[in-house]
Order: structure tokens, then sequence, then C-alpha cells
């Protein structure tokens, strides 16, 4: 039997393969950009970008799991 939390992860990695695909689908041209751009970018932006969007993922989803 699979726990919530890991039900939980595969629901958000199919939401995140959903967009992703609908972004390739949508503009493959932008896409094209968007990756350009991010070889381009230093190491530490990327990486403060990253970590921006980890910690806000997190707050995401405590407060949407927390306990009313």
């Amino acid at each position: 039997m699979r726990s919530i939390a890991f039900a939980d992860f595969l629901i958000g990695l199919g939401i995140l393969f959903v967009l992703e695909g609908l972004m390739f689908a949508a503009s493959p041209n932008w896409m094209r950009k968007a990756m350009k751009s991010a070889i381009a970018t230093p190491d530490n932006i990327l990486r403060a970008v990253g970590i921006g969007s980890a910690v806000a993922g997190l707050i995401l989803i405590w407060v949407m799991r927390r306990p009313i």
C-alpha cells in the first residue's frame, strides 16, 4: 500500500510533466529561447532561483496541508 505522501509526490510530478508538456506544445520556439537563456545564466543565479522556488513550493505545500 502506498503512503499518502508518495501518492502526493506522484501527483505533483504528474502535474509538472503536464505543465512542461503544454509549454513545449504551445510555444516550442519560446521554450528553446528560455533554455538558451538558462545556459547563459551564471550558476549562482540559477542556484538562487532554484532554492527560492523550492522554498516557495515547500511553503505552499505546508500551507495547503496544515490542519484547519
